[in-house]
């Protein structure tokens, strides 16, 4: 049951990002995909390079922040360890999405003896300050380009009733899951509640760590650097030079939620970053061209740095 388990939550992801694949292709003529193979040929990929410098720096970024995270639990763990530990989180999401977070905790738990629940409330934490800079940048794109997304909500009729729906379930599932947990004479219950106030105590570090300064500029500055790596690729491609942010903000905003609805954005994030330079005046050919070369730069940089963190780990802590 538990090997079936796994095997669901590897090609449940991975056929949404084949379906995708093969939307594009059976959607689109042979010309239409000579012109996208042609668009990535001849990129421009000095701004490719850029991009992938870019997305090293956030990634490091990302290391470096988790400290301040774990110095309220009194842990201080090693930044090289740090730094492998994300690179190895970001190529298991590429296997089994959000499988890396909890990959990450392991590793450091094994390599610095922090207590796993701690460390993986520290990234449950860092992972709501994420969602909070994606939901600012999303309002920031609603902001810009409301009417055009409010004509596409009414199109396809979704309406505020819906939402009221999904908004009542939520809250009826919370309310049965605080009865649930109110029962403290089953042990399996009492078990739960040790894990999760691990890791409460880890998701209350971002209350009481230092240098909440330093946090918020390590944040910023990943933040600013995923949208520097999505920016200048649209210099690989003469047609998208011209975008503005207010043109790629949206794309930017919607390819961020994509990448965690399959494996790594596979198949989805070159077609939602078309579908959205669309009202732009982008050809689908070029969005699609523009949407593949992000995600394939990305991807290998974060296949090879991913793959050379599970040789180094072993190597840099065999002292201990």
């Amino acid at each position: 049951m538990g090997s079936l388990k796994s095997i669901v939550k590897i090609l449940v992801p991975l056929s949404i990002g084949v379906f995708f694949i093969y939307i594009t292709i059976t959607a689109s003529t042979e010309e239409e995909r000579s012109l996208i193979y042609t668009s990535i040929k001849n990129a421009d990929y000095r701004f490719l390079i850029l991009s992938v410098f870019f997305g090293v720096l956030s990634h490091l970024s990302r290391a470096y922040r988790w400290k301040f995270l774990l110095a309220p639990l009194g842990h201080k763990p090693r930044f090289i360890n740090s730094v492998l530990s994300v690179m190895i989180a970001y190529i298991a999401n590429l296997g089994i999405p959000r499988s890396g977070e909890i990959l990450r905790a392991t590793t450091l738990s094994s390599y610095e003896k922090i207590p796993f629940e701690k460390a993986f409330g520290t990234i449950i934490a860092e992972r709501l300050v994420d969602l909070i800079f994606l939901v600012i940048f999303i309002f920031i794109a609603l902001s810009l380009q409301f009417d055009l997304i409010w004509r596409v909500l009414n199109e396809k009729q979704v309406l505020p009733i819906s939402l009221m729906i999904v908004a009542g379930v939520i809250g009826i599932g919370f309310y049965i899951l605080r009865f649930i947990f109110k029962q403290d004479q089953n042990p399996m219950i009492k078990k739960i509640k040790i894990f999760l106030k691990g890791l409460v105590d880890g998701i209350m570090s971002l209350k009481t760590m230092p240098n909440k300064g330093f946090f918020i500029l390590h944040s910023l500055f990943i933040w600013s650097m995923y949208l520097a790596t999505f920016w200048v690729v649209k210099w690989t491609i003469p047609e998208t030079s011209s975008l503005d942010i207010s043109a790629l903000l949206p794309a930017f905003a919607i390819g961020g939620l994509t990448i965690s609805a399959s494996n790594g954005g596979i198949g989805i994030y070159p077609f939602s970053v078309a579908l959205m330079l669309l009202p732009f005046g982008i050809s689908n050919e070029s969005g699609l061209a523009f949407g593949w070369i992000m995600w394939t730069s990305q991807t290998a940089m974060i296949i090879v740095f991913g793959s050379l963190s599970f040789f180094a780990l072993p190597l840099v802590n065999r002292q201990k």
